[in-house]
């Protein structure tokens, strides 16, 4: 049986309504995926925003805790302030953020140190830390604060 005009006519105006669903359908869920990734952007930014304004107060706490006199190295109080340090680091661990390695002896690594001194009068071929002048912090597999050291030649 032969189909009628208006039959294919219809036909193909489902076909092609079935084509703008489909195309609507992948549109729809391309757009639920970037506004998923662009949130989770945002709440990245937001919580290193946040994780560099404490970083400061870290440091702060650490050079407080570096020069205690002597006198007070056993003291209580002074080794409560002490734990402090760790207990921030503790919880901002819990947020993934990790201190990025920068001992003395390590390899200098310009992805993660920055260099803000340098030993002119040391010679070899390989640039090593000499000292870490502030910590460098790594949020989610990514720097937000680079590691200031001095950097030497081995």
């Amino acid at each position: 049986m032969a189909k009628s005009k208006k039959q294919l006519e219809l036909e193909q105006q489902v076909g092609e309504l079935t084509h703008d669903l489909q195309r609507t359908r992948a549109d729809f869920e391309n757009y639920r995926k970037r506004s998923e990734a662009d949130k989770a952007a945002t709440y990245t930014h937001g919580q290193a925003a946040a994780i560099l304004k404490l970083l400061p107060v870290i440091d702060n706490i650490e050079r407080a805790i570096v020069h205690t006199p002597e006198e007070l190295k056993d003291n209580k109080w002074a080794l409560g302030i002490a734990g402090l340090v760790k207990n921030l680091e503790k919880s901002l661990e819990g947020l993934n953020l990790r201190r990025i390695e920068a001992k003395p002896g390590a390899e200098f690594n310009p992805d993660l140190h920055e260099a803000i001194q340098f030993d002119e009068d040391a010679e070899g071929d390989k640039e090593i830390i000499a000292e870490e002048l502030q910590a460098g912090y790594i949020l989610g597999g990514q720097p937000i604060r680079h590691a200031m050291v001095k950097v030497t030649r081995r």
